[in-house]
């Protein structure tokens, strides 16, 4: 364990999340994992403290958010080795007639988020109820959003391109995209803490976000997921709605960092990671990945990887051998908290002084 990680952790409990774990790898071996804070501390908005507070402990799983895109898009390269889908070939050829994006967009287009389509739609608003076919018209009306912009314009991030993503996988592989990423990713990798929709014994370990006085269940959001485009169509979605714990996580990247064994070849995976030169962001950008993403990298400007809104990152450096996991909850019991990126700096910053010795 690292000292200066641990303090790092400690010094950000409880003012910029409320539990957090962090995992450094250099060169496939894990040489720090430090958890602090608590799972559940709030009993809702008004911030009252709860009489019990769960520690957050090494195996405690995290609403990843949008890390999730990072698990759709391996599905996706995964099917596109096996010759179902292609890269280049619009989707509109596999979506229903409703599908409102531009004819011609494509999966490249849809993982540089350079597709023109605008970064969110709440379909729970536009359609009430819940059961299986309500989340199915759900999903026609985010695969029928209209583009913003001309596609290939310009980089906008977006979550509806993510979901066109991922229900594009379930039609190429015949299963829906939770069954896609187990058989694909979590089974290969023994990520047994890994997935959408977790089982409820594993609520203990989990920790809490928002508290949403919309939802049915009281108080703060636990086991849940938190984002709400997500949750409207049955908790799993491509852009959201996978859980893990960091270990888990840090295997992931690991096997990208490594060159994609068992599930990808390592030229799906130099496809993946490199630069595609898109317009308009402040980053560079992969396949799914962002790379040299100031808000998460710090001081490895080079390395790909992603964020998610709970508080979450990973961030894979293959020039330092270093996969940097943090896990944390810095929505709970509201949203916007300041620090978050601070955090991710620090944690970068300490893993960069592990992989070197200084």
């Amino acid at each position: 364990m690292s000292d200066r990680l641990k303090v790092i952790l400690e010094a950000a409990v409880p003012a910029v999340c409320s539990a957090a774990v962090a995992v450094v790898a250099v060169e496939g071996t894990t040489v720090a994992t430090v958890a602090a804070g608590e799972l559940e501390r709030y009993s809702g908005q008004a911030a009252e403290l709860l009489p019990e507070r769960p520690p957050a402990r090494h195996d405690s799983i995290f609403d990843l958010a949008s890390i999730t895109k990072l698990f759709t898009t391996v599905v996706v390269l995964s099917l596109v080795e096996e010759g179902r889908l292609d890269l280049d070939e619009p989707v509109a050829a596999r979506l229903p007639p409703s599908y409102g994006g531009a004819p011609e967009v494509t999966l490249r287009h849809l993982l540089t988020h350079t597709a023109g389509l605008p970064p969110s739609r709440r379909p729970d608003l536009e359609i009430p109820g819940d059961g299986p076919d309500v989340h199915a018209a759900r999903m026609d009306t985010v695969l029928s959003t209209p583009p913003a912009h001309p596609v290939g314009d310009r980089y906008l991030y977006s979550d509806v391109g993510m979901v066109t993503v991922g229900r594009v996988a379930e039609i190429a592989g015949g299963a829906p995209l939770d069954a896609l990423v187990r058989a694909r990713i979590t089974v290969p990798l023994g990520l047994a803490d890994t997935g959408y929709r977790p089982a409820a014994e594993l609520r203990p370990r989990i920790a809490a976000t928002e508290d949403k006085p919309e939802r049915p269940e009281t108080g703060c959001v636990r086991g849940e997921v938190h984002d709400e485009t997500a949750y409207a169509l049955g908790g799993v979605a491509g852009h959201a709605g996978i859980f893990a714990t960091a270990g888990d996580v840090t295997r992931f990247g690991e096997m990208l960092r490594t060159g994609g064994a068992p599930i990808l070849r390592p030229e799906t995976v130099a496809e993946m990671t490199r630069d595609h030169q898109v317009k308009g962001s402040v980053f560079r950008h992969g396949l799914g990945v962002r790379i040299g993403d100031p808000g998460i990298t710090g001081p490895l400007t080079d390395a790909f990887g992603h964020s998610g809104f709970t508080g979450t990152s990973l961030v894979i450096d293959p020039a330092g051998r270093l996969t940097v996991v943090l896990l944390t909850s810095s929505v709970h019991p509201l949203r916007g908290r300041p620090g978050i990126r601070d955090l991710r700096h620090a944690v970068a910053a300490e893993a960069l002084g592990l992989a070197t010795g200084r």
